[in-house]
């Protein structure tokens, strides 16, 4: 009818009354005090403790950026839900449409041993998915960051993923043991990208287009994906299961299953190129 707002367009629910560019200046903020919090203690021997049966380091500088960003954020939006690394977990979140998933130093044994490829991993996820997200590595001086349907960014200018040929050499980054998961027509083309001891970082490299893909070994957490996982998408590329679907975050599980993430060129090749061996 005319003058009647019944012919207007739908509007996306996820998109209703929530200003998530807002939402990215804030985690912003927060994330870039958290990288100074962490980069004072970068390089001075930090106290050090083991947590999951002695298997995965912490140390005092995880905790000191938690809390950063747990005071910034928390208060800014109570209402959302909190899932950190290094938070004791608190099921209340799986009532929350919208909560921050965060790592405060992702790649904590690079960050110990001396090594700069470490970052501050912050996401606002809505609805089981990504919306806002930004890495800080100072120790790099980078920062990517994105927003949903928006351009993801590299120290402020626009990255976009690497444009792979179809039959050429792939720059992967994987364990050594994973190349064999792949087929023998795929396996030949791939150049080995050595270890990145960042997931997040590591992501944001398929992302800015200096590799083409990575495969992840099982159980990685929405903590170490949430924010990288939008900014790979915002940038052409995708992040998905071995099936080729899409993660959903804020589940009672937070942990994944073997993982690929690679530029939307190449991602049906690998997944289709992917054996049983890779699959277990």
């Amino acid at each position: 009818m005319p003058g009647s707002d019944n012919s207007k367009a739908p509007i996306p629910t996820a998109l209703v009354g929530f200003d998530w560019q807002a939402d990215l200046q804030l985690i912003t903020t927060a994330a870039r005090e958290a990288g100074r919090v962490a980069l004072s203690f970068f390089g001075q021997s930090p106290e050090v403790w083991w947590k999951n049966e002695g298997q995965s380091p912490v140390s005092a500088a995880d905790y000191a950026a938690n809390l950063s960003l747990e005071t910034v954020l928390r208060r800014a939006r109570p209402s959302y839900g909190w899932l950190s690394e290094e938070t004791d977990d608190d099921p209340s979140r799986l009532d929350c449409d919208t909560l921050f998933v965060i790592d405060p130093i992702d790649g904590t044994r690079a960050f110990i041993a001396g090594k700069n490829t470490w970052c501050v991993s912050v996401a606002v996820v809505h609805k089981g998915r990504p919306v806002a997200g930004v890495l800080v590595a100072p120790a790099l001086d980078e920062e990517f960051a994105a927003v949903l349907d928006g351009q993801a960014s590299r120290n402020g200018a626009a990255i976009r993923v690497s444009l792979a040929p179809s039959d050429g050499p792939l720059k992967i980054a994987c364990a050594q043991d994973m190349i064999a998961g792949f087929q023998p027509a795929i396996r030949s083309r791939i150049e080995r990208v050595e270890h990145v001891p960042s997931l997040a970082y590591r992501l944001a490299l398929v992302a800015d287009g200096r590799i083409d893909a990575t495969l992840v070994k099982r159980n990685s957490h929405d903590w170490d994906l949430a924010a990288a996982d939008l900014i790979l998408s915002c940038a052409g590329g995708s992040l998905t299961d071995l099936a080729g679907e899409p993660l959903v975050y804020n589940r009672p599980d937070v942990t994944h299953s073997v993982l690929l993430a690679a530029t939307n060129q190449v991602l049906p090749a690998l997944l289709q190129s992917l054996t049983p061996i890779a699959r277990s």
